[in-house]
């Protein structure tokens, strides 16, 4: 029993560092901006520093799984929700956070397992319950407070990054919805490392097709934000999230990640000066509460990656 509470302490521990290192994400983009980079730039840099850990773990795990018998059009499917989940995702994130500031991206983007419930009711037919439904309508309650509140402050141009914010979010939230069946079959260490395999490469493409940025024009400073993006805001905290989620079940860590707004309010205070009102904290607040209702049900499976 002992051995138990010690294993789920940890598990919690790790799952919050695992958070907190995410939502620093949002900070250090920010924080690149300020160096006239543009999203897919950053995004670009943060893909090309974490294609090499990437494919060491991804060959490291390649015989993980191997008694499970894994087709052509899994692998079809895997390339897919690597596209949308990590593709996708980031980069509407990141071309959100050039319009709205980081706490506001981390308050919106925290409304994805609201969006699973939804997606999973609209095409899973995937009941809803009235705690969830309760905990739908006050996530997003308390994101209107949230937003409402900064676009009478910041302007007009905060419903453009808003917009890009909550499709990152749907984008993440499908992700999660149907790549659920395929992280059985893989395994979660294999899969995520070949899905953010998928997601380089499409950036690798779109920079390659869209960009007439020179790669090597920036300062030093954007390429250590890019480094520091790629390896502590991407990498090390996805397995960390991984193990926690083994450690103490979806269900449980669902509840743990209620810190990503907050720490993102605590870290945007500290390094980009960003002050929110009391408005908008009480908005952050209702998020987080209904976040927490909707996680209690054990029949959400979250699989947590920024």
């Amino acid at each position: 029993m002992q051995q138990a509470t010690k294993t789920f302490i940890y598990g919690i521990a790790i799952g919050i560092l695992g958070i907190v290192l995410f939502s620093s994400k949002a900070v250090m983009v920010k924080l690149a901006y300020n160096y006239e980079v543009d999203a897919i730039s950053i995004l670009l840099l943060r893909m090309l520093f974490s294609f090499p850990f990437y494919l060491i773990i991804a060959y490291l795990y390649r015989n993980q799984n191997l008694n499970i018998r894994v087709g052509r059009k899994d692998y079809v499917w895997l390339f897919f929700f690597g596209f949308v989940g990590y593709y996708l995702a980031s980069y509407f994130d990141f071309v959100g956070l050039t319009y709205i500031k980081a706490s506001l991206e981390r308050i919106i983007l925290f409304l994805y397992p609201t969006v699973v419930l939804l997606l999973n009711k609209l095409f899973l037919k995937q009941p809803i319950t009235k705690i969830q439904a309760g905990a739908i309508v006050l996530t997003y309650l308390g994101i209107v407070i949230a937003f409402w509140d900064e676009v009478s402050i910041s302007g007009s141009d905060t419903y453009i990054g808003g917009v890009f914010i909550l499709l990152s979010a749907i984008a993440y939230a499908s992700y999660l919805v149907g790549s659920g069946w395929l992280i059985p079959k893989f395994g979660v260490i294999k899969f995520t490392a070949y899905a953010m395999l998928v997601s380089c490469i499409c950036v690798f493409v779109h920079y390659s097709i869209i960009s007439k940025v020179d790669l090597f024009s920036f300062s030093w400073e954007v390429y250590v934000l890019g480094f520091l993006i790629a390896v502590f805001a991407t990498v090390i905290p996805s397995f960390l999230v991984s193990k926690s989620i083994k450690m103490i079940s979806s269900s449980n860590f669902a509840i743990v990640a209620g810190v990503g707004p907050i720490s993102t309010i605590i870290l945007a205070a500290i390094f980009l000066n960003e002050i929110l009102t009391l408005l908008q904290l009480f908005g952050a607040l209702v998020v987080v509460i209904g976040i927490v209702l909707v996680s209690t049900k054990k029949n959400k499976k979250l699989v947590n990656a920024d």
